[in-house]
């Protein structure tokens, strides 16, 4: 049985194995990551799935962007399920999870880049992505998107941007401060 619980700051190191493992160093030439990148996710909306050994099994994340201008949305991604759970649902799990909080917390719309089959039986189509656009290469047959409020992407148009928080990074001062205090 697995447990899926929001992520903690614990859960870095094993979520970035898991995505190494599961997706690989391509990952980070996606376009999806260009979303991403320097970004916290949404607040209450990254998930980790533990098996029954403790260990994580599963990941995924929602982050804010604008689904071209006064479009607000979130971004799916990546999800990733260890090869060990893939054939016990996890991943659907996790997706339930992930979408039911985003609805939860109000928000209206949910886009990835995806495998249309597979996010299909979420809801996910490409209806209403034909006139949205991502930074970078992607397939535009795997732009998807699901309302989770209906009309929240009439009219969506434009480049998909990121709007989230950024991650706080240490200024020049800061760092040598911390490395004066090391040395001392």
């Amino acid at each position: 049985m697995t447990e899926i619980v929001l992520e903690q700051p614990e859960d870095v190191a094993p979520r970035e194995a898991l995505l190494d493992l599961c997706l690989g160093e391509a990952r980070f030439a996606r376009s999806s990551e260009r979303l991403r990148e320097g970004r916290r996710p949404a607040d209450g909306l990254a998930f980790a799935a533990y098996g029954p050994d403790g260990r994580l099994a599963g990941t995924v994340r929602l982050w804010h962007v604008t689904a071209g201008p006064g479009k607000p949305a979130l971004l799916l991604g990546p999800l990733a399920v260890h090869p060990w759970f893939r054939a016990h649902g996890l991943g659907g799990e996790l997706m339930r999870a992930a979408l039911d909080a985003a609805q939860a917390r109000g928000h209206g719309a949910v886009i990835l880049v995806g495998d249309a089959p597979y996010y299909a039986r979420f809801g996910f189509s490409a209806q209403k992505t034909g006139e949205l656009w991502m930074p970078g290469a992607y397939d535009r047959h795997r732009l998807l998107a699901l309302e989770l409020k209906p009309g929240a992407l009439d009219g969506a148009r434009g480049l998909i941007s990121p709007t989230g928080a950024r991650i706080a990074r240490p200024s020049l001062a800061e760092l040598m401060a911390g490395e004066l205090r090391r040395s001392a």
